[in-house]
Formats: structure tokens, C-alpha cells, sequence
């Protein structure tokens, strides 16, 4: 997107001028004047030809003017844009796998999941419908990341972006942790940032598992119900994992004394699958890649036996364990990775003080 003036009678007429062009994501989007994204800018406080991310297979650049034009598009208010930034930090790490994610057929989206303050800052929501419709802050900073996409990394649909089927995610899909309702400690700490530093941690999701269970108050016997999802045949690569807690299922894990590790440990060791279930489903890998199958529980590499285990990840730290949506309710959400191996991992990033909010 290259940074020209066209002036026009209406907002109307410009809403209408941005579909012309292609710029939107099927939804109308907010006319970016001038004055609306100097504001971003000025919010930003870094420079407007700062590039935050690339694109490695076209050599396209973002910098922060561009992005700050994206985020007015999606329906951003200035307070959200550093958020916007440190997502797309993250997704310019090379981990991450900015290119095959958005390319694919795997059809992934990219995930943000915010930690932190910067929440009841910008009036996040961590409650209840936390992955649904209607709240501006969540829906605006995961449809920003996805305009950017399109606009200035042209992974256009049909065209550049494959995805066989994709899912409403690839619209927005941003979420906050619902720390006051969590158990255990916050996601950014849990990663080593220091308390008061919020973080945007991307993950390129491939579409959504709910996870219900309403009868049990066992700890274990509840992770089992996780670990079924996980294991299942149509989600099982050795890729890594969000796992979205709604606070009731967090609190009856943590009321058996579980820690955050604990949980990662239990749901690694029992999302899994028998190589003869693999044999027999027809998801073997090729012989020249073994990308779709996990290490055996006892180290040795992928192998075509009967008997070895084939798990969800490669270690318990693979599985991002988020506690999220309303306190009312037996359900979670297991997100499982993009590509049938460790096409992408998980980034996370530190977010910036907004300068002029």
C-alpha cells in the first residue's frame, strides 16, 4: 500500500473506494485520513519508516506508517496500536513462519493472545465470549494484523492465500487472558517478562476445538477430556498447542494442587496416539518426511511401529496453556498449530506505552 492522498466527496464514497481497490477483508472498513493516522502515529511515538515486519518470500515491508493506516482501516482507536506492533514483531520472527502460515492450505490464522495491564487499559475483553463478537478492542487489533496481511503483504484469498477451507478467524482473532480469574500465574510472566510488562503472543491457529465437560470435578479426569481433543486423529501433528481454560475448568485443575507446569506435563503425556491408530488412519509421513509424527515417549525418533506413541508436541512446554472466557461454563478451546508438522511457533513479544492516549 504506498502512501497517496485521493480525496473524495463522502465518507461513503470512500468506504465504497476501498472495496473498489480491494483493501478491505469483505467487511467495510474506516476511510484512513490523514489526520486519523498521523493520531496512530503520534500514539506509536516510533518512527513512521520504522519497518516492523517482512515478507521473506516477496521481500515486501511494513513499517509503522503502513501499519498505522491498517489499523484505521480495521477500526483501531490509537490506544490499540502498540498492541497492532508487537503482534506483528511477532510475527516477523523467522519461528514464527510468516510465509507458509498465510500461504498455505492449512488455511491458520494468526492467533493473539495479550497478557498484561495494557488489558483494562484498552478495554480488552477476557470474559465471557471471549472469542466472539463485541468488544472493539479484540476485534479491531486481530483484524488490523489480518489487513496488513492482505494490503501490504498481498496474501490475497484464492490468490497468494490457499487455504482450502479457512475459518472466521482469519477475519480477527485476538483475545485477552482472564488473569483475575486465573489460578495460576500470567501468561507474559509464566514466559519470563516482568509483571508490569504487557505482551502479544501469536500463534497461527488452525481453526478451533471447543472442549466441553460440565460433570466432573476431578482434575485429571477433566484433563483427560483435553488430552482426547488433542490426541484426536484429524488434529494430531507434533506441533505445538493453545489451550484456552475457561475459569471454571483452570479451577478445578488447580484445585487438586496443580500447578501451570503440572497441567502442560499431564496433557503432553496423554494427548497421544498408537502408531497402529496412525498406520491405520493413512497418516503416516513420507519417507522423505517424517514431519507429521512426534518423537516416541521414550526419545527415540519418528519410526513406522505399532506400538510407539505419537504425541501432541515434542515437550510439555509446546502446549500454551491460556486461562480465558466466561466464569459460568464447562467450556474451553483447544487451537491446534498450523501444517502437519512445527511449520510455525508460537512468538511473544513485549507492548509498548501508548505515547498520546
Amino acid at each position: 500500500m504506498t502512501t497517496e492522498t485521493h480525496t473524495l466527496t463522502d465518507e461513503l464514497s470512500a468506504i465504497d473506494y476501498c472495496y473498489e481497490q480491494g483493501w478491505t477483508d469483505g467487511l467495510p472498513v474506516v476511510p484512513p485520513a490523514r489526520e486519523r493516522v498521523e493520531r496512530f502515529l503520534m500514539a506509536a511515538g516510533r518512527p513512521p519508516e520504522e519497518i516492523v515486519a517482512r515478507h521473506p518470500a516477496t521481500g515486501r515491508e511494513c513499517n509503522v506508517q503502513s501499519a498505522a493506516v491498517n489499523a484505521v482501516m480495521a477500526g483501531c482507536l490509537p490506544q490499540y496500536f502498540p498492541t497492532v506492533l508487537a503482534a506483528l514483531e511477532g510475527l516477523n520472527e523467522d519461528e514464527y513462519n510468516f510465509h507458509g502460515s498465510t500461504a498455505s492450505t492449512g488455511g491458520s490464522a494468526p492467533a493473539v493472545i495479550v497478557s498484561g495491564d495494557i488489558r483494562d487499559e484498552i478495554g480488552m475483553n477476557a470474559s465471557v465470549n471471549v472469542f466472539g463478537s463485541g468488544n472493539r478492542a479484540n476485534a479491531t487489533i486481530g483484524r488490523a494484523i489480518r489487513l496488513v496481511i492482505m494490503n501490504i503483504f498481498q496474501m490475497i484469498p484464492g490468490i497468494s492465500d490457499r487455504s482450502t477451507t479457512g475459518w472466521p478467524g482469519k477475519y480477527s482473532c485476538c483475545i485477552a487472558e482472564n488473569i483475575l480469574n486465573s489460578p495460576w500465574e500470567p501468561l507474559h510472566e509464566s514466559l519470563g517478562f516482568p509483571s508490569e510488562v504487557s505482551t502479544a503472543t501469536v500463534f497461527a491457529a488452525s481453526g478451533f476445538y471447543n472442549v466441553e465437560n460440565h460433570y466432573t470435578s476431578d482434575p485429571e479426569r477433566l484433563l483427560d477430556t483435553f488430552a482426547d481433543a488433542m490426541g484426536s486423529l484429524g488434529a494430531l501433528t507434533d506441533g505445538q498447542s493453545l489451550v484456552v481454560m475457561s475459569p471454571e475448568h483452570a479451577q478445578i485443575a488447580a484445585s487438586g494442587g496443580m500447578s501451570k507446569r503440572d497441567v502442560q506435563e499431564y496433557l503432553f503425556e496423554h494427548s497421544y496416539r498408537m502408531g497402529s491408530d496412525m498406520r491405520d488412519a493413512g497418516k503416516w509421513p513420507s519417507d522423505r518426511s517424517q514431519d507429521g509424527l512426534a518423537p516416541a515417549i521414550d526419545g527415540r525418533g519418528p519410526t513406522r511401529t505399532d506400538d510407539v506413541r505419537f504425541h501432541r508436541g515434542r515437550q510439555p512446554e509446546d502446549i500454551l496453556i491460556v486461562v480465558a472466557g466466561g466464569e459460568a461454563g464447562g467450556h474451553s478451546a483447544f487451537l491446534p498449530s498450523w501444517s502437519r508438522g512445527r511449520g510455525s511457533l508460537f512468538q511473544t513479544k513485549a507492548i509498548g506505552v501508548c505515547l498520546d492516549c
